[in-house]
């Protein structure tokens, strides 16, 4: 289930502190984010994942890890992730969207997202390259700020 919200004290894995990531791909972007998480599948394993049905269930396919999926991102997924952020239950958010095809409520959910990870002072990626640069600032334990907001 999506809502498995934490205590807010912070998972440690043996001096590793394990930290909530909410992974959304628009459809187009879909196997990219699958091909991110091949690619960076031994940092991802490290932490707890959230992610929208689809998008969880095709990264759950492509790399066995294990994700909170929450509802499809058009049937809410993408407000219960937004919830989770406004809670202060998310670390991290990588969200491959697809500026090329954007429809009108794709474009407010996508705004509405930002704003709270702005809001909240949580990472948030919307491309390869700002994942790539964040998911490797986890691994190196630059994050560990992220402790302060709990």
């Amino acid at each position: 289930m999506c809502y498995n919200l934490l205590s807010g004290e912070g998972n440690k894995q043996k001096g590793y502190t394990v930290l909530n990531i909410g992974l959304i791909a628009h459809d187009a972007k879909k196997k990219l984010m699958q091909n991110f998480c091949i690619a960076y599948r031994g940092i991802l394993s490290k932490n707890d994942l959230y992610a929208t049905d689809t998008t969880g269930r095709l990264i759950e396919e492509a790399t066995n890890l294990t994700l909170h999926k929450c509802l499809a991102g058009h049937l809410g997924g993408e407000q219960q992730i937004g919830a989770q952020i406004e809670s202060n239950a998310l670390d991290l958010v990588i969200f491959l969207r697809d500026p090329e095809s954007l429809r009108d409520h794709e474009q407010l959910s996508n705004r509405n997202l930002a704003r709270l990870c702005d809001i909240h002072n949580i990472p948030l990626a919307t491309n390869l390259a700002t994942a790539e640069l964040l998911i490797k600032s986890l691994d190196r334990g630059d994050m560990e700020w992220r402790e302060m907001y709990k």
